[in-house]
Order: structure tokens, then C-alpha cells, then sequence
């Protein structure tokens, strides 16, 4: 690996995280990926975590496996693997890792500091560049996609979906109550308006426009009113609900110029 001594953690594996370490571990450095017990992902098929329920999992060249201690993770991320790790708080590695990326997508700082290590990077709303990290990677679709920002924080969080194919809010599969989650179909279906998709609890969920089912949160999930637990997607290309996004991968190669410009910096002059 070309950057082998500059090991990097992601704190968290869904799809846009997945576009990170996809950019990391092409480039060339070791990855390791940290994930909760129950990942709440949609796009599962192109994310990281998906080996945390079912061990291994391949998403385009990145093969993901799950590890059960920090030691592992660190000898697994050298070999050309991506090890995920359940760790909901951020753990004590044997080597310190030099670049941390807080990719959970909460729209807020959870626990992410400054001083995780030398070089931390957030994505999307929730951080300020040289408070809570180093940078922010601009996350909201549009002009400003990818961007790398050393000062001030990502635009806000709206709260609606960014359009695609002229569908916004009304392509995301929101729970209606809270419980259990079953699904009659899959991702990367074709689906009909009005088409009956699954339930939670004992509440139908239902297609709202024909299209290609995106995402699904895995099935058996217990989740909370209103949670997001699908995607629809209007555009009739099933390939893409199994590649890595534009998005993601823009959002990815934000977070790798913000790596290498870090380890580009000029350095101080020693003192004569």
C-alpha cells in the first residue's frame, strides 16, 4: 500500500461512507471501518456495512469483512481488505490512527473532537472546521458537492431529499409506525405506483411512483415512525441500486484531496 503508515478510521459504513472508503483504499490506504450492532442502512447492497449482518460482502473492487477486535482490523486493513468493526464509540487501537472521518451522516457532532487525531474530517452539516475537526466535506447536492472546507461548516441540513429524476421528498419510504419491518420485494426490482412493498408492524408501505426499489433497511429491523426504511428510484437502471453513487464518490474524493493536501502541507523549517 502506498500510504501504509497513515492509517485511516471511517466511523461509519453506509452508502456515502462507502464512497469514502472506496476513494481511501484505491488511492491506497489502509481503511478500517467503524459500524453500530444493527446498521440502519438503506442502500445496503453498496454499503460497507452490510458485512456486520452477513460477514463478508463485495461492492464493486472493495471487498468488506467483519472483525471482532481492534487487532484484527489493524492486520486485516493492511492485506487489501476492508475490516468493519461494531464499535458505536470510538475505540483504542494499538497504533493511533492518523486520519479520522466521522461519515455517520447524523446531521450533528455526536462525539467527534478536534484532537481524535491529527488530521479529522466530518461530512455534511453538524461540524465547524477547526472547532469540532480539521475540515468538512460538503454533502448537499448541487454547486458546492464535494467541496473542501478548512474553515466555517456545511450548508444546513434541509430536511428534504435532493431531486432526483424531478422526485425529491416523495422517493424516500418513510416508516408509518413504529415496529418490525418485512419486505415483499427487494432492491433493485421494478416496482408499480401503488404496488404493495411490505409493512411495519401491521401498517402497509406502499410504492409511491413506479420505479426501481433503491434501498431497503434489512428486514426485521425495529424501527420509529417516520424513519427512513427505502428509496425509490424513477430512473429504470437497475444496475445502479448496486454501484457506488455519483454522490458518494463525490463526496469521497472531497475527503481524499482533503487528505492529501494534509499530508502536502508545508512543513515548518527547522530552526537553524
Amino acid at each position: 500500500m502506498l500510504f501504509r503508515d497513515y492509517p485511516v478510521v471511517v466511523r461509519g459504513g453506509g452508502d456515502l461512507a462507502t464512497g469514502v472508503v472506496y476513494r481511501l483504499h484505491t488511492a491506497g490506504f489502509p481503511v478500517i471501518v467503524l459500524e453500530l450492532a444493527q446498521p440502519l442502512v438503506v442502500r445496503r447492497m453498496v454499503a460497507v456495512a452490510t458485512a456486520i449482518v452477513q460477514g463478508t460482502v463485495h461492492i464493486e473492487s472493495l471487498t468488506a469483512m467483519r472483525v471482532e477486535s481492534t487487532a484484527a482490523a489493524e492486520q486485516l486493513a493492511c492485506t487489501g481488505s476492508i475490516p468493519v468493526l461494531v464499535a458505536p464509540q470510538l475505540p483504542d487501537f494499538g497504533r493511533k490512527p492518523t486520519i479520522i472521518i466521522d461519515a455517520r451522516m447524523a446531521k450533528r457532532n455526536i462525539d467527534t473532537t478536534i484532537h481524535d487525531a491529527p488530521l479529522v474530517i466530518a461530512l455534511g452539516p453538524g461540524f465547524e472546521a477547526g472547532a469540532d475537526c480539521h475540515a468538512v466535506v460538503e454533502t448537499m447536492r448541487g454547486h458546492a458537492l464535494g467541496r473542501v472546507l478548512w474553515g466555517g461548516s456545511a450548508l444546513p441540513n434541509t430536511g428534504t431529499p435532493g431531486i432526483v429524476a424531478g422526485k425529491g421528498v416523495e422517493r424516500v419510504l418513510r416508516a408509518p409506525t413504529e415496529g418490525g419491518v418485512t419486505w415483499q420485494i427487494a432492491i433493485g426490482d421494478t416496482v408499480h405506483d401503488g404496488q404493495r412493498l411490505g409493512q411495519v408492524a401491521n401498517t402497509v408501505v406502499v410504492a409511491p411512483f413506479a420505479g426501481v426499489v433503491r434501498g431497503l433497511i434489512a428486514p426485521g429491523t425495529t424501527v420509529h415512525g417516520g424513519m427512513k426504511i427505502g428509496d425509490i428510484d424513477a430512473r429504470a437502471d437497475a444496475a445502479a441500486c448496486f454501484t457506488i453513487s455519483d454522490k458518494a464518490l463525490a463526496i469521497g474524493g472531497g475527503v481524499l484531496e482533503a487528505v492529501l493536501t494534509w499530508l502536502n502541507r508545508p512543513k515548518t523549517a527547522p530552526t537553524p
